[in-house]
């Protein structure tokens, strides 16, 4: 059994090394469906969570949910590439942006959404993943979502799901810049590399541990 599990822990790490979130170029914006929206009730969320493949997947087809895009904010370097954003040296952090439909989807389930797929605890970057481009943080846009998040956040530390500090900024939002083409929609485009991936990196064994069927 400890060669099986050698091979198969060796497998995954190689796969993670080579997968890993450090691929891809090519430019754009991932949208999803024709989904038909009041501009009214059109709104906007901007979350980090580490390496931004794992944070389109769980918001995808939840609801509400008109589109998802994989890319860069919090930074100082206008329009960054991913090898820029990559050496840590820009400030930016990756990140999701959500446009949702607020009647059929709250802020505040997006934020139960996002608490449940990060580890909140850590200030050095997501699992496997390390540096100030792998942070977590709530990007917010208005004086609503900040009091909103903040209040998920309290809920969350009074809860005692976690010892340890939660870490996670809550800022006001900066320009998002889209990430490059091969990085929107990556678990659809490469699922087993993803899979790898999630898997190598120690974010879903994590997140199964801490949250099991609360996700």
């Amino acid at each position: 059994m400890k060669n099986f599990s050698f091979i198969l822990i060796y497998s995954i790490c190689v796969n993670f090394i080579i997968f890993g979130c450090n691929m891809g170029q090519t430019d754009q914006k991932k949208t999803m469906g024709n989904k038909e929206v009041n501009p009214k009730n059109l709104q906007t969320a901007i979350f980090a969570g580490g390496c931004f493949w794992c944070m389109e997947p769980p918001y995808d087809n939840l609801p509400g949910i008109i589109s998802t895009t994989a890319g860069y904010t919090g930074g100082h370097v206008e329009d960054p590439s991913y090898e820029e954003v990559s050496t840590g040296e820009t400030g930016h952090a990756e990140a999701v942006k959500i446009e949702f439909d607020s009647t059929k989807i709250s802020y505040a389930e997006l934020l139960r959404v996002f608490w449940r797929n990060i580890d909140p605890t850590n200030p050095f970057g997501q699992f496997a993943d390390r540096g100030s481009q792998y942070r977590t943080a709530i990007f917010y846009l208005d004086d609503k979502q900040k009091e909103t998040a903040l209040q998920s956040k309290r809920e969350l530390e009074e809860s005692g799901k976690f010892k340890d500090p939660i870490v996670t900024q809550i800022v006001p939002a900066a320009v998002f810049y889209p990430a490059e083409d091969y990085h929107q929609e990556y678990y659809k485009k490469n699922p087993l590399r993803y899979y790898n991936y999630k898997v190598g990196s120690g974010r879903a064994g994590y997140l199964e541990k801490t949250w099991g069927e609360e996700k």
